[in-house]
């Protein structure tokens, strides 16, 4: 028995494909050159280019600040990595308190809806401020003062009140039906939240959620008004050495270096969930 050779159509057709595909490339990669040199020489072209080169993108200041931004950045790293860990566990608690039913759960779902609306309602850099300045000024005993610590508790109360939301929309996604059938097979209300209900609601979240934690990955940077020695706060001290700029674009480089990983997975995950029809969708 011979394998399956493809048609001369067939052949015809990938043929095709492949030389679509290969223009397509070309025309990007031209189309983006030609774009780029123009903005370089828009910019270099302006009058004041030498003066900005000079305050904003001199090298050897960007290599001498780049190991005590980069030692701030990790600062940045743990408290993300920590808030995000308290923000998934409120925001889906949340998230169950505002989706019980029956009367004697009114208090639960008045409370959660309540903490949702002020914490969406009050600017970030309130909370840290209110935090920070605020919670240290009443020296309660055995309560810690650290800065790092309210900026981080200020990062986790804004940003559970919008995970919540976001668990709380996937939870009503699921339908109704499936709730039914699972209480019909025996399962309990816990078990139909855990085993059924729970999992579909984070497998449709997950493209926003991560947005999510994009967005904490950049705001985590705030909590340098606190005075944390962070990414930011290490350049604005870099800064005021000579008054150079630079650190504050290698900070934003690293800042951007740290982002862009977790936004290709965010569109890997939406692709995968069908998230992006045929009208477009990421790069």
């Amino acid at each position: 028995m011979t394998d399956w050779q493809p048609s001369a159509l067939q052949l015809e057709r990938i043929a095709y494909r492949q030389r679509r595909a290969r223009r397509s490339t070309l025309i990007a990669v031209v189309s983006s050159v030609v774009l780029l040199v123009l903005v370089a020489i828009g910019i270099g072209s302006t009058p004041g280019w030498p003066r900005v080169r000079a305050t904003f993108f001199d090298p050897q200041r960007a290599w001498e600040a780049l190991p005590v931004v980069a030692e701030g950045l990790w600062l940045n790293i743990r408290v993300m990595l920590i808030c995000a860990v308290l923000i998934v566990v409120i925001g889906m608690a949340l998230a169950i308190l505002r989706t019980l039913r029956g009367p004697i759960f009114f208090p639960l779902r008045v409370f959660a809806a309540a903490y949702t609306d002020v914490f969406r309602g009050l600017p970030l850099l309130l909370v840290i401020f209110l935090l920070g300045f605020g919670v240290p000024a009443l020296r309660l005993q055995g309560v810690p003062n650290a800065a790092v610590i309210w900026g981080g508790a200020a990062l986790v109360l804004t940003y559970s009140s919008y995970v919540a939301e976001v668990f709380r929309a996937g939870i009503e996604s699921v339908h109704p039906s499936q709730r039914a059938a699972a209480r019909s097979l025996g399962l309990s209300y816990r078990q139909t939240l855990r085993f059924v209900v729970l999992p579909q609601a984070v497998r449709r979240v997950m493209p926003p959620l991560l947005n999510d934690f994009v967005s904490l990955q950049k705001d985590s940077g705030l909590i340098a008004v606190l005075g944390v020695i962070d990414a930011i706060r290490a350049a604005q001290l870099e800064t005021a050495i000579d008054f150079n700029f630079t650190p504050y674009v290698v900070a934003g480089l690293l800042f951007v270096a740290l982002t862009i990983p977790l936004t290709r997975l965010t569109d890997y995950v939406a692709r995968r969930q069908g998230w992006y029809g045929g009208g477009g969708g990421p790069v």
